[in-house]
């Protein structure tokens, strides 16, 4: 508990001295970052199920997906068709690098990854990026995605600490035994309430874009995201036969096991926002 009290605070701390000195450029390069170590060990953990994946190549590739928002606002590269064309490599690279046993799942592993990691991370940036006429400017986007970060990882740290005070009642002692459904409520009441607070604090800058009100709501179907985003981890690790998916960060484990959360509630929180 300690460690990952640590590591917490430290990461945490790490994410505000970004922002804060480098502002979006700062955040992108994180997100990419944070991107591109989830899907290596997406890839580690698919090879410990037995699996092939092409995964220097799928990272590759996952680093411009992530990015697809940027480098279409900014440079006009045409993105859409950077995931078509993953698949065409890939199925011609399986034909000879590959064994029959493992051909299928190395195609649809690697491309799993790029679609449920890059993918879903990109909103993250879509969320950065202004658009031509946008009326919600740099800062403002840069503190939304701060919000939906915030509120994604703090369920977990609200589940944690409600589900060792008052859980009683497994949620799904096949996939994940520790989780309770009261730690559940706690994480999804300790995002409501950090979605409110970290609104308020930004308010000069948001102004009607997102009031307390409206941010305590729309932070329960991204906190419920984020638990659910967290059982899928569990079921790939318990596939691979892993406990965490790496072991780069005391006390929380792999860069997987800090982004999961964050995987299903980009999009959803991307939309919620309005920002679609």
């Amino acid at each position: 508990m300690v460690q990952r009290i640590f590591s917490t605070v430290l990461l945490w701390t790490v994410l505000g001295g970004a922002l804060w000195f480098f502002r979006t450029p700062g955040a992108l390069v994180v997100i990419t970052l944070i991107s591109a170590l989830t899907l290596r060990e997406f890839y580690q953990l698919m090879r410990g199920a037995g699996y092939d994946p092409f995964d220097k190549f799928g990272i590759g590739v996952g680093v411009l997906v992530t990015l697809a928002p940027w480098l279409e606002a900014r440079l006009g590269w045409p993105m859409g068709m950077v995931l078509p064309l993953a698949v065409v490599v890939c199925a011609v690279r399986l034909l000879g690098e590959r064994t029959p046993e493992t051909r299928v799942e190395a195609l649809a592993t690697t491309l799993f990854g790029l679609v449920y990691v890059s993918l879903m991370l990109s909103f993250l940036v879509a969320i950065l990026v202004p658009r031509p006429g946008d009326a919600v400017g740099a800062d403002a986007r840069l503190l939304l995605a701060l919000w939906l970060v915030a509120v994604a990882k703090f369920c977990d740290v609200g589940a944690l600490l409600a589900g060792l005070a008052f859980g009683r009642h497994r949620m799904s002692p096949q996939i994940s035994p520790k989780k309770t459904w009261e730690g559940a409520a706690g994480g999804i009441l300790c995002s409501m309430g950090i979605g409110a607070g970290v609104a308020w604090l930004a308010r000069d800058v948001l102004g009607g874009q997102l009031p307390p009100g409206r941010a305590a709501l729309i932070a329960v179907p991204v906190a419920i995201l984020g638990i659910v985003a967290d059982l899928v981890e569990s079921v790939i690790k318990r596939r691979a036969n892993l406990k965490d998916s790496g072991r780069a960060i005391p006390g929380i484990g792999g860069m997987f096991d800090l982004s999961d959360s964050m995987i299903l509630a980009a999009p959803v929180g991307y939309l919620l926002l309005g920002l679609a």
